[in-house]
């Protein structure tokens, strides 16, 4: 039987290394090695989206693959695509390691300079291993992918464009077509779903941020409960408290809640930082939320640009949507999209205040007027986005947004508040 194995190593005589010798394995189909995190979880997302059978059996993971750091990467392999081995490569041949790497998913671990028995062993194993588990699971497309849910990223071009309000009503619609939804405040200074849904919780985010292993317990203790059936994970109380949450513990954190969730939406607010950062990275579906005004669209571009130079998002994967929209608005979405050069979502978002104000005020987004046009047409970019079936938007009686171009839809990555504030802007 031919083991196929796809290396993940960023340095490049590293990588000849580990090429030359797999291809002296009995058997074996070495694939070109990925240079990067991102690059590997795309391609075992768009194998798994061909057919199970497309997957290889082994995938090897060199120590010091980037952006995402190996133990991390290693956990989001083995949670999303289970059906796969996964071997560290590493010089640390130590027990704590080992551990370590066991308890993220690994199926064995290759010490450098690199052996041909000890590879070979390793790497048999975690073939026999991957098969045992596709016999098991057979080629049913429901597993394929893994399990996981589909995770959203929200984020704001500037402050006060809307991002919490989307990232609430984008959740609601999840939750209310059946879906089991969470949602996330990464805004972690100045977070405020909290106050929206009349929240009042001891527990935060930063309660995850010093934990290595997150159970089912830990994570229940952490997230409340809202009447709208909605799990929530807010924002620390206490603004400087969210140093606290690194980049590692928000990709544990997101691995967690996307493995019991069908749906995860992230609020990461206006400002970015490299907890947030880590979160757009992941996310299946990264928005931009910005206004038609100069402005905010050059703010939108800014941003656009530093994720591609920072290897966060790039700007053809990034969904920007535009709010506080109208059809006498000098710079219309087709100019964003030409700006930017990201994809603009067709759904559009009207400034409509006055119907949100009472609900914002009283702390009750949840109980928006379904009339509402702003509940509308963002309920309309949540099946825009895929997060709930048409059937369900019919039966909810939320129509799509006049200004909708078509469906974007939302294909697994390898890897809001406010809509419009009291001089017009959501929040």
């Amino acid at each position: 039987m031919t083991t196929r194995i796809l290396p993940a190593v960023g340095d490049i005589d590293a990588a000849r290394a580990v090429t030359t010798l797999l291809s002296q394995l009995p058997d074996a189909e070495p694939a070109a090695p990925v240079p990067d995190s991102t690059q590997l979880i795309d391609m075992l997302a768009r194998l798994a989206g061909e057919a199970l059978d497309e997957l290889p059996e082994v995938v090897l993971v060199h120590e010091s693959i980037g952006p995402v750091p190996a133990l991390e990467l290693i956990r989001e392999v083995a949670l999303r695509f289970p059906a796969v081995g996964v071997v560290l490569v590493t010089a640390d041949a130590g027990p704590g390691l080992l551990s370590a790497a066991m308890d993220s998913g690994a199926r064995g671990l290759v010490t450098l300079p690199l052996s041909y028995e000890e590879l070979a062993n390793r790497v048999q194993s975690a073939s026999q291993w991957a098969a045992g588990v596709r016999r098991h699971l057979g080629s049913g497309g429901e597993v394929m992918a893994g399990p996981g849910g589909v995770v959203v990223t929200v984020s704001g071009a500037k402050g006060g464009v809307g991002t919490t309000l989307a990232a609430v009503q984008l959740a609601l619609a999840a939750q209310a077509s059946g879906q089991s939804a969470a949602l996330v405040d990464l805004d972690l200074q100045t977070g405020d779903i909290g106050s929206y849904l009349d929240v009042q919780f001891r527990r935060s985010i930063v309660d995850l941020a010093g934990i290595q292993d997150i159970t089912p317990r830990v994570l229940q203790d952490a997230v409340f409960g809202h009447e709208s059936g909605l799990s929530l994970l807010l924002a620390p109380k206490d603004g400087e408290r969210g140093e606290e949450v690194t980049d590692r513990s928000v990709r544990q954190v997101i691995s967690s809640l996307r493995s019991r969730h069908a749906v995860v939406v992230i609020d990461c607010g206006a400002q970015m930082n490299t907890a947030n950062a880590a979160a757009v990275e992941m996310a299946d579906a990264a928005l931009l939320l910005t206004t038609p005004d100069v402005v905010c669209v050059r703010a939108a571009k800014r941003l656009v640009r530093m994720w591609t130079r920072l290897q966060i998002r790039k700007a053809e994967e990034t969904i920007v949507v535009v709010n506080r929209y109208s059809r006498a608005t000098e710079i219309q979405p087709p100019l964003i999209q030409k700006i930017t050069g990201t994809r603009v979502a067709g759904t559009t978002v009207p400034a409509a205040f006055k119907e949100l104000q009472g609900a914002v005020d009283a702390g009750r987004l949840h109980d928006l007027e379904a009339k509402s046009t702003v509940k509308q047409a963002l309920w309309g970019l949540a099946g825009e986005l895929g997060l709930v079936s048409a059937d369900a938007m019919a039966g909810k009686g939320h129509r799509r947004n006049r200004g909708d171009r078509g469906s974007i839809g939302l294909r697994r990555r390898g890897r809001g508040d406010d809509t419009q504030g009291p001089q017009g802007g959501h929040g």
